[in-house]
């Protein structure tokens, strides 16, 4: 008898997908599928410029047991200004693909929302600030001795970035 247990190491995806599903469903009404396959979904024009942020499902009415008890739910879509034009031409495109994805018609309208789809860059960029004639004299004192001239520069180049940083920091 096989076992259907896997060994070895799990992709995060899968991990993360089961811990946000029941959050992104609970909070947004979506799983986070639909938010991995956004660009795909929304083509190479919209899936940078927009993003999904919640499935809105109409209160139920009627017997569960009805046929007509279901309602279709409206996606709201944030977009950045100038693509909101493109994404309220493509509207009917685009829900008829998320219901593609889905697999039954889940989504019957689309509401566009203005909003920051990408979050802003962090500078990471450190800046290197000057060092003492004492500081230099001391690294030129560690590498003094290497022989290999690019090696000594590049050291140098190392050791000189790092003493900055420390100093920066208050360390």
């Amino acid at each position: 008898m096989a076992s259907d247990r896997r060994f070895g190491a799990r992709p995060l995806a899968d991990i993360a997908s089961k811990v946000m599903d029941p959050v992104l469903r609970r909070k947004a009404g979506m799983t986070a599928d639909l938010l991995a396959a956004w660009p795909v979904i929304a083509g190479l024009r919209l899936g940078d410029a927009s993003r999904p942020i919640k499935l809105a499902w109409p209160p139920a009415r009627g017997n569960p047991g009805e046929e007509n008890a279901f309602e279709p739910a409206t996606l709201i879509v944030a977009c950045e200004g100038p693509a909101a034009l493109r994404l309220q031409q493509q509207a009917g495109e685009l829900v008829s693909r998320v219901n593609r994805f889905y697999g039954y018609a889940a989504v019957a309208r689309l509401k566009i929302v203005q909003g920051t789809v990408r979050e802003a860059p962090i500078n990471r960029r450190v800046s290197i600030r000057p060092l003492s004639a004492a500081d230099r004299e001391s690294i030129e004192a560690m590498t003094g001795h290497i022989e290999d001239e690019g090696l000594r520069e590049t050291l140098k180049a190392f050791a000189e970035a790092t003493l900055s940083r420390k100093r920066r920091d208050g360390d």
